[in-house]
Order: structure tokens, then C-alpha cells, then sequence
């Protein structure tokens, strides 16, 4: 013990120990306390102080700039498409290729949006129809039809699913009724069920209805047995399996099947609303064919297409609310 502390004073001799006040600056530094900030060696190499850098200092202190999101990006470039393909119109009908009877100008279409929406020269929108009360009379239609689909689809293509001898019978006539065009056995339905809005509901409704059926039963017959077995195995009973396993399972592929059959129905609007159609969008557009008012069916098309989008995001809205386990 004795020569050990003997080293230690040998090793001080002739100067203050460290940390005392007679030891200097270099010697209070070595002690381990700090006058100035420290300087620690980054992996680069360069020095780096732990006080923060002004923001006007240097290239570090500026804030990159925020980025533009991805959905604005994307409604300009559709925007602009569509202001491109409303100048190439607009250049064609100007330079008169066809005449003003056959292709009108944006203009002209556009000025008959307020001549159908109000009164003009003492006339009540179009065949005494507002636009909207036509487009009114063919949405109430649409969803009646794809509303009947839903409701009777889903059930049926379940038991096509789980009863084999079900899908022998009625499986050949639903891809029948798939492969026809609507228009084939419109007029049966006039003949059966007259001219007022039964055959056009009817028809919508044949429209949709095999969409629906397919993606059922092709969704139940693709749930996992795996998954259903272990839920089983952990004590759930019937009851449970379904609601926590084969519902979660078929609900993407029925509401794809849902909007595939609105889109088929849609697009049979008007076909079902050629023959006492008025009021409704399509009775208008082809009403107005009859007359070559080139200008109202050019604004039938384009509200027809813009109410096709419309339901499409709400149908697709519908899926990210109701089936939020499923990828988009």
C-alpha cells in the first residue's frame, strides 16, 4: 500500500494535481470539465459541435422545400388532358371539317346546359323536363335496378356456392342471361310488362343481376378451408366462422361485383329508356336523335359520363369504408 502511494505522489511531484485552481486551464480540461463546447469527430471526419446551426448559416440549417401531393399532381395532368382534348374540339369544329349539324362546338353544347336547366322562349328545359329532373327519373331507375340485383344476387350465388346440385341447374342460365345483350329481350319486357318504367327497371335489373351472382358464389367457393378449420379449432362456432371469417373473405369480391354490375347497368340506361323515356337522360339523348339536335345528345353523352364517374368514386369509397382489410 505504502509504495503504491509513493508512485502516485512520485507521479505529481513538482506540479498541482489535477482539478486543483493552481493547476491552470490545461489541467482543469484534463479533470474533465468543460469550458467551450466539445468537439466530436462525425464518422466523415469533420468536426461537429453540439450547439444547433443557424438556419441562415449554412446549407444544413435550410429546410427543404414541402412536395406537392401525389392527388394534385395527378388532377392537373387530368385537367389538362381534358382542357387539350376541349381545344382539339373546338379547333375542329371552328375549321368547320364537318358541318356545324353533325359537330357542334363546345359552345353550342355548352349553352344548351342552361337552356335545359331553365326556361327558354317560354319552353320548360327539354320535352318540359328539367336536365336534372331527366337525370333524376334515370338514376331513381338505375339504383332500383342494381338495388334488386344486390339483394337477390348475393343470396343466390351463396347457394350456387354451397349447394352443387344448384349450380348444375341454375348455373347454365345466369351465363346465358350474362352473354345477352340487354337490348335482345327488351322488347319481350315491353310486350310482358308494358311501356311505363316496370320493363326499364326490369331490364337494369337483368343487366346486373348475373355480375353480382358470379362474384358470390366465386367468393365463397374461394374462402381458405385452412382459415376456417382453425377458426374452429380455437371453439368457434358456426355462427362466429361466418361473421368473422366467410363474410370478411367474400366482401372484396362481391363488391367488385357490385360495381361491375352498376357499370353494366349504367351503360343500359339508354337502351332501357329508348322507348317512353321521357322523362330521363336517355329518353332525352334519344329523343333528340330523333330530331338530329346533335348539341342535346353531345350533352346527354357527357352528363351520362360524368354520372358514371360520379357513382363509380362512391361506389369505390363504399369499398375503402366497408372493406378497409382489402389493398386499394
Amino acid at each position: 500500500m505504502s509504495s503504491n502511494f509513493i508512485k502516485i505522489d512520485e507521479k505529481y511531484s513538482g506540479q498541482e494535481a489535477p482539478g486543483s485552481p493552481a493547476a491552470g486551464p490545461q489541467a482543469t480540461l484534463a479533470a474533465g470539465a468543460t469550458a467551450e463546447p466539445q468537439v466530436f469527430p462525425p464518422p466523415n471526419g469533420a468536426a461537429r459541435y453540439d450547439t444547433p446551426v443557424e438556419s441562415g448559416s449554412g446549407q444544413r440549417g435550410r429546410k427543404r422545400p414541402g412536395r406537392v401531393p401525389r392527388w394534385v399532381k395527378q388532377v392537373a395532368v387530368q385537367l389538362s388532358a381534358i382542357a387539350v382534348l376541349i381545344g382539339i374540339w373546338w379547333a375542329i369544329a371552328a375549321a368547320e371539317v364537318w358541318p356545324p349539324l353533325l359537330l357542334p362546338g363546345p359552345q353550342d353544347v355548352f349553352q344548351q346546359l342552361f337552356v335545359i336547366t331553365g326556361y327558354h322562349d317560354g319552353i320548360r328545359g327539354y320535352s318540359n323536363y328539367f336536365l336534372q329532373e331527366h337525370l333524376w327519373y334515370s338514376m331513381s331507375r338505375l339504383l332500383q335496378g342494381v338495388a334488386y340485383a344486390i339483394v337477390l344476387g348475393v343470396p343466390v350465388g351463396i347457394l350456387l356456392a354451397v349447394v352443387t346440385p344448384l349450380k348444375w341447374i341454375f348455373g347454365p342460365a345466369i351465363d346465358f342471361l350474362r352473354n345477352l345483350p340487354p337490348l335482345a329481350y327488351f322488347s319481350l319486357l315491353v310486350i310482358w310488362f308494358g311501356i311505363d318504367d316496370t320493363p326499364k327497371v326490369a331490364l337494369l335489373f337483368l343487366a346486373a343481376f348475373p355480375p353480382v351472382v358470379i362474384a358470390t358464389a366465386d367468393a365463397v367457393r374461394s374462402v381458405p378451408g385452412e382459415r376456417v378449420n382453425a377458426v374452429r379449432m380455437l371453439g368457434a362456432n358456426r355462427f362466429q366462422t361466418i361473421l368473422h371469417v366467410t363474410v370478411p373473405s367474400v366482401m372484396p369480391e362481391v363488391m367488385t361485383g357490385i360495381r361491375l354490375a352498376t357499370g353494366i347497368a349504367f351503360t343500359t340506361v339508354v337502351a332501357a329508356e329508348t322507348i317512353n323515356g321521357i322523362p330521363g337522360i336517355g329518353g332525352m339523348v334519344s329523343d333528340a336523335q330523333r330530331y338530329n339536335a346533335t348539341d342535346v345528345v353531345m350533352l346527354g353523352i357527357i352528363v351520362i359520363g360524368l354520372c358514371g364517374l360520379a357513382i363509380d368514386t362512391l361506389i369505390r369509397l363504399a369499398d375503402r369504408l366497408l372493406v378497409p382489410w382489402r389493398g386499394h
